[in-house]
């Protein structure tokens, strides 16, 4: 009696051209429990689809609830697509469920529904959320105001999502996260692009993710910090002292009224003691009877540790030891930084008020010792930080001379010092270089660095160090910035250390005068600007000592019209064996050229022709040894012959006054070149990158280079 009725094919997967049932639908999947994605097709293309868990009117009105709730408050929310997908899976911390179980009561299934949609709203990206959860998803696109979305198998397919909440985070794409130490707390830090066109000036950003602040957090942070400055915590004598006892005290404070308020809200739930009688027979979950979530009293305690401990909004970038330089123009604005090798970034970082802006600004400069005041408004200073292997310069200034406000300006040093190896394979220079540069620092040779600003001159100089021979003893000499680092136990470092009040006596003039009693080999003159280290260096370039040091001037006539004007007479630049001009170019730093400054009887001992400035009635000859060619290589000026050859006259003249200066025949002192030269790029074949290796590997081949010689070829025998 059924065989006239119709048959009804098997099922089809939903992409099979056999599926009767959904002809247009290419996929559906879930992505997490209860949400599930669709992709079909219509007349114009592709169409993506995400269905949440539905929510019972009741659950609409706990939805609303608890987002009055969160209204005030300051909630982080996930700076990239990545960052949300982690957020979700994390879920709500306890503190969060917590106000939820005291705003709401419903059934588990309901409140897992609802926690999806609290996690989408306020931890999360909203209405893009499922999208990020979605691996199928790899690329977002913007089409006029509609979000597309082009998925692993198809692309482009439309949102029908205008002008949705966070959709350049859901778009941008996340380039490092890690985490920075301060106070024991571990705080996220992530840095991503921004792919949206137009959205930003800036591509790059740099995020701090501090803990969220709930509604009246705020409130009592500022009690806190209130009380605690009121007690004052003078008398301890060390940072960890003072910042155990804000803990303790801020711990202390904190707890009581998280406590006070914690039962004010619960007695005032008219549930409350329903749920807790009918818990003792089983028939409901207890109310939460504990004083409070745990991380709702971290986060507390770290914000009142931030600004009273540490440099408050700028804590964190400070003590990231991946960044370089950090700037605070103006209140309101975004607080910047350029993290090594990488342009400059805007954080999501900003001081909100000019007087919290001040506090920092005299903060930092009173860890140096100054007083900042609208007769002092500015000052140059260093930073000490416990647990902070790096040095920190500081220019720090009041509203005084600042248009729109104090302003700081932070350079910081990398906390590992370069060696040659380290900079040769980077390609900030080549092994010549490199073996040029021993012989002068081993012979005590006059080298300059010359750049601008963040060029690294500095770096230069200081990997080079180790090839000032560990019998001689270097004596630094600076105007506070404290940036030379000597590996020698011989070595002394002198500073004026004239930005504080009680050494105001203590000049370049005097530290000179300290160094000749100290017999030094080697003088190292960091940052020489001012008139004073000018003369200083003037003076030192008649001692006959080594002299290493670093100036601002870009190129060879920037640095004769800088050093002359400065007062320095024009014969005394003779005195310099060479010039080193790094550069700074889209966050690489390589050397751009090396020059030597001559005599006029040097410069006519040279085959090549060679360069002349003319300043104040003098003639100034140079030659220019080395430049970076448009590929990204190096080559020696005018292709001397080699060095090998007695008989030739190379390109460059600093061997042939290094020989004059030892009284050895050219020929030995460029045997030593070429010798000197297989010792670098042995250490680079090996990869010596360790300052303490590489200051010991020297220090062997002066004791005894034919045994260290031996021995490497013993090594290099034995890994055949």
């Amino acid at each position: 009696m059924y065989s006239d009725a119709p048959v009804v094919p098997a099922p089809e997967p939903p992409d099979s051209p056999a599926a009767w049932y959904a002809p247009d639908v290419h996929d559906h999947y879930e992505i997490a429990p209860g949400v599930v994605a669709t992709v079909r097709s219509d007349d114009d293309g592709f169409v993506y689809e995400v269905r949440d868990p539905s929510l019972s009117t009741a659950a609409e009105t706990d939805l609303r609830t608890v987002r009055r709730h969160f209204e005030g408050a300051e909630l982080s929310r996930p700076r990239t697509r990545e960052g949300a997908a982690e957020r979700f899976r994390e879920g709500f911390d306890r503190k969060y469920d917590r106000v939820v179980d005291r705003l709401v009561d419903c059934s588990p299934s309901g409140r897992r529904r609802l926690t999806y949609h609290l996690l989408a709203e306020l931890k999360c990206l909203g209405e893009l959320t499922p999208h990020a959860l979605d691996d199928e998803i790899e690329v977002a696109d913007v089409a006029g105001d509609e979000l597309l979305v082009h998925l692993r198998d198809y692309a482009p397919a439309r949102t029908g999502i205008d002008d949705a909440d966070f959709v350049d985070r859901f778009s941008a794409e996340r380039l490092d996260r890690y985490t920075v130490s301060f106070a024991g707390y571990e705080v996220p830090v992530v840095r991503y692009r921004d792919r949206m066109l137009g959205a930003d000036a800036f591509e790059r950003k740099y995020a701090v993710l501090e803990p969220d602040r709930l509604p009246g957090d705020d409130e009592l942070i500022a009690e806190c910090k209130t009380r605690i400055w009121e007690t004052g915590v003078d008398g301890e004598s060390s940072v960890d002292d003072r910042r155990s006892v804000v803990r303790e005290r801020g711990e202390e404070l904190l707890s009581r009224r998280l406590t006070a308020r914690n039962t004010r809200a619960w007695l005032d739930a008219a549930e409350h003691r329903l749920r807790a009688a009918l818990a003792e027979y089983g028939l409901a979950v207890p109310p939460v009877d504990g004083r409070f979530a745990d991380g709702r009293l971290d986060a507390l305690t770290y914000y009142v540790l931030r600004d009273l401990v540490g440099y408050g909004q700028l804590t964190i970038p400070i003590r990231d030891p991946n960044l370089e330089d950090i700037e605070a123009n103006r209140v309101g604005e975004r607080i910047k930084v350029v993290p090594r090798g990488d342009g400059r970034e805007p954080t999501n970082l900003r001081f909100d008020s000019e007087s919290a802006f001040v506090n920092v600004v005299t903060q930092l400069a009173a860890n140096d010792g100054v007083e900042l005041s609208a007769s002092r408004p500015s000052a140059k200073v260093n930073l000490d930080l416990d647990g902070v292997d790096q040095t920190i310069r500081c220019a720090v200034a009041l509203p005084t001379i600042s248009e729109d406000g104090p302003h700081i300006s932070i350079r910081k040093q990398a906390p590992d010092v370069l060696t040659p190896v380290d900079l040769v394979e980077s390609g900030s220079l080549p092994t010549e270089l490199v073996t040029l540069l021993w012989l002068l620092y081993e012979h005590h040779g006059v080298v300059l660095f010359s750049g601008p600003t963040g060029a690294g001159k500095t770096t230069l100089m200081n990997s080079h160090m180790p090839f000032v021979s560990y019998e001689d003893r270097p004596v630094s000499i600076d105007e506070g910035s404290r940036e030379v680092l000597l590996p020698h136990e011989t070595g002394v470092s002198l500073t004026t250390r004239e930005h504080q009040e009680e050494f105001k006596n203590v000049s370049m003039a005097d530290l000179m005068t300290e160094t000749n009693y100290l017999n030094p080999d080697v003088e190292v003159i960091a940052e020489i600007n001012t008139p004073e280290s000018f003369e200083t260096f003037g003076e030192v370039l008649q001692t006959g000592h080594g002299v290493l040091g670093t100036t601002h001037a870009e190129d060879i006539e920037k640095l004769v019209n800088r050093v002359v004007e400065k007062g320095l007479p024009p014969y005394l630049l003779r005195e310099i064996d060479l010039v080193v001009f790094p550069k700074h170019v889209d966050g690489d730093r390589f050397v751009g050229s090396v020059v030597e400054l001559l005599s006029e009887q040097e410069a006519a001992a040279l085959d090549a022709p060679v360069e002349t400035i003319e300043k104040d009635g003098s003639t100034i000859h140079y030659n220019r040894v080395l430049d970076r060619t448009p590929d990204g290589g190096w080559e020696f000026a005018y292709e001397h012959p080699d060095l090998g050859d007695p008989t030739a006259r190379n390109g460059m003249y600093a061997l042939s006054r290094l020989a004059q200066r030892l009284n050895r025949p050219i020929a030995d002192v460029q045997d030593e070149f070429h010798r000197k030269h297989g010792y670098v790029e042995y250490l680079v074949r090996e990869g010596v990158s360790d300052i303490d290796s590489l200051f010991g590997f020297l220090g062997d081949l002066r004791t005894d280079e034919a045994a260290t010689v031996e021995r490497i070829q013993r090594q290099a025998a034995a890994d055949d």
